[in-house]
């Protein structure tokens, strides 16, 4: 099927939506990138706007609805992961059903007329943007970075230093019962004496 390279990414994509989340600590919810500046998402609005948004984006544009709340009863970072996934979960398995002909028809992104495909390629870069935003949270929290595309300066640095991919799980389930058990991601290496960019000289 044409489209199948979308459902795919889709599905790799919602768990590294819960990955990332993962490597939050319960009491970094309130936490925003200015404590004084309610401009910037605190890591809890990250995950509401995450489940929300997602929600109305696939009832409203392409027609699938779970028919479930997007936010958990308990808006604690555990269950908002399991909400996540339990709810991305249904909308891939309807997304699988779906022929080739749904995604080359056009509805309405906003006010705009898109075909499903375009929409569903720019909800993943929609959701991309704000789990770099996470990120970028993450190590101004001064955290240790696990791999969510590849190595990271935890990992081991640049692929061109043949740093490793370690994701904190192995997959999504292992994610919720790692953290459901108190947290068991894989172990990072120690950090290594190169630069993770590009534009200084090499050794």
């Amino acid at each position: 099927m044409r489209y199948q390279f979308l459902i795919d990414a889709y599905e790799t994509e919602r768990v590294k939506v819960v990955s990332v989340w993962s490597m939050f600590r319960d009491d970094d919810l309130p936490i925003r990138p200015d404590q004084a500046d309610p401009r910037g998402r605190s890591v809890h609005e990250q995950m509401v706007h995450q489940c929300v948004s997602e929600h109305l984006w696939f009832r409203n544009m392409l027609g699938i609805d779970v028919g479930a709340p997007p936010l958990p009863a308990r808006e604690t970072r555990l269950e908002f992961m399991t909400r996540y996934a339990g709810d991305s979960g249904k909308r891939l398995a309807a997304l699988r059903e779906k022929a080739e002909a749904w995604w080359e028809e056009v509805t309405g992104f906003f006010d705009v007329p898109r075909s499903r495909a375009w929409v569903m390629t720019r909800r993943m870069t929609h959701t991309a943007q704000h789990r770099g935003q996470l990120l970028a949270m993450l190590r101004m929290l001064g955290r240790d970075l696990h791999s969510t595309y590849g190595p990271t300066a935890d990992t081991g640095g640049l692929m061109q230093d043949r740093a490793p991919t370690i994701y904190p799980y192995t997959g999504l389930q292992e994610i919720l019962d790692g953290e459901a058990g108190g947290g068991a991601k894989a172990a990072l290496p120690p950090r290594g004496p190169l630069p993770v960019t590009e534009r200084p000289a090499r050794p």
